[in-house]
């Protein structure tokens, strides 16, 4: 029988030539995954594929040259890096257990820990991220994880991860690590004794401050396996167009990153000479808190730096200077092409902030570095007015 054309539309009788290649890699969009017959279907645990939510073969590649990237073996793509630290602490949290968060990291990874207590009974607890081996008096026989963030994303402390991930082992807890600054690139954190590496594809994986992503990296098969798990159930799923923007951008990101790094620290270095900023809250400068760590572990710096201006400048004043910038665009991230510009309430962040003085984050972006200089330069002009 002749098929109607309907249904010739649905399913055509032309076969794809072989012999195609190029160098992008092909967008496979999916919710329901094919079987080639029901013995399959049956045993669908055992296939690479099995619904379009799990994965495609476009989303398998970013997690495999992102796990090259941070050299491990296993790589877990979530909607976002608060997911994905999510994911992280939801595999390995349960109720009654505990977890111990750097005090320096990501707002809302804190506000999670704090959630997880109020609402799931897991004691959070924060601690100095510049505690080293010290960490081993705050392990309990309950702690579970311990976050690291290197360096934190706003105040810019550096922690000696060798130290911390020792302690941790020798207490079977597991490490987890924000290696959002570097990318990636400039630190491989299992070399270093992290057990699970989270980041927020968001940014220079992107490059283009357009797509929300996170990733969660490890060399440990067993751990990948619980957290494989914990991601079906919840229903984490990225789309593949979201997916195809990353994988573009990859192949330029290690060229962007040394740009950002070099004209961070050129622009950090001609704030180091201004006298209304007291102190560049820079890793690869000296005065940087845990600056030794990063010299000893980390091989670049990208694009994000903090500073603290003079006591005698109020926040009205320094938030005039943020709001006088031109290029700096004011919002939060970093990564992308353009410059960015966030004043801090430390004390609101921090409970045992001491340090004085407004503080203000910079995103060096791929802009030139003597405009945004002079762009700079006019923003502190208005702090006398």
């Amino acid at each position: 029988m002749k098929p109607h054309p309907a249904t010739k539309i649905i399913h055509p009788e032309f076969t794809v030539p072989e012999g195609f290649a190029a160098f992008p890699t092909a967008i496979h969009h999916a919710s329901t995954v094919l079987f080639e017959d029901v013995a399959a279907m049956r045993n669908s645990h055992q296939a690479a594929y099995t619904y379009g939510l799990h994965g495609t073969p476009t989303s398998r590649t970013l997690e495999a040259q992102l796990a090259a990237i941070e050299e491990g073996k296993h790589c877990l793509l979530a909607p976002s890096g608060l997911a994905a630290i999510a994911l992280v602490s939801l595999t390995f949290l349960k109720t009654g257990d505990d977890v111990l968060i750097a005090d320096n990291a990501y707002g809302p990874n804190r506000e999670l820990g704090q959630w997880l207590a109020r609402d799931y009974g897991i004691s959070a607890r924060y601690y100095d991220p510049l505690i080293g081996a010290g960490i081993s008096e705050l392990i309990q026989d309950n702690t579970r994880l311990i976050w690291t963030e290197a360096p934190g994303s706003i105040s810019m402390e550096v922690p000696d991860l060798r130290a911390i991930c020792s302690a941790a082992h020798a207490r079977n807890v597991l490490v987890a690590l924000d290696n959002t600054w570097s990318a990636g690139i400039a630190l491989k954190p299992f070399n270093h004794g992290v057990d699970i590496s989270m980041q927020a594809l968001t940014k220079y994986q992107s490059g283009a401050s357009d797509v929300l992503m996170g990733s969660v990296v490890t060399r440990n098969h067993d751990l990948h396996v619980r957290m494989e798990e914990v991601r079906r159930l919840l229903g984490m799923g990225i789309g593949m167009d979201d997916v195809y923007l990353i994988l573009r951008s990859l192949p330029s990101m290690p060229i962007r990153f040394a740009a950002h790094d070099q004209h961070a620290r050129k622009i950090a270095l001609w704030l180091k000479s201004r006298p209304e900023i007291t102190k560049v809250l820079h890793p690869a400068m000296e005065d940087c808190p845990g600056h030794e760590h990063w010299q000893r572990d980390f091989t670049g710096a990208g694009g994000l730096f903090s500073v603290l201006f003079d006591p005698r400048y109020s926040e009205a004043q320094t938030d005039r200077f943020v709001d006088s910038l031109t290029l700096f665009k004011i919002g939060y991230s970093w990564g992308g092409a353009h410059s960015l510009c966030v004043p801090y309430r430390m004390k609101n962040i921090r409970s045992n902030w001491t340090a004085q003085g407004q503080l203000v984050r910079f995103n060096i972006g791929l802009e030139d570095v003597a405009d945004l200089i002079a762009d700079i330069e006019q923003g502190l002009a208005t702090l006398s007015k």
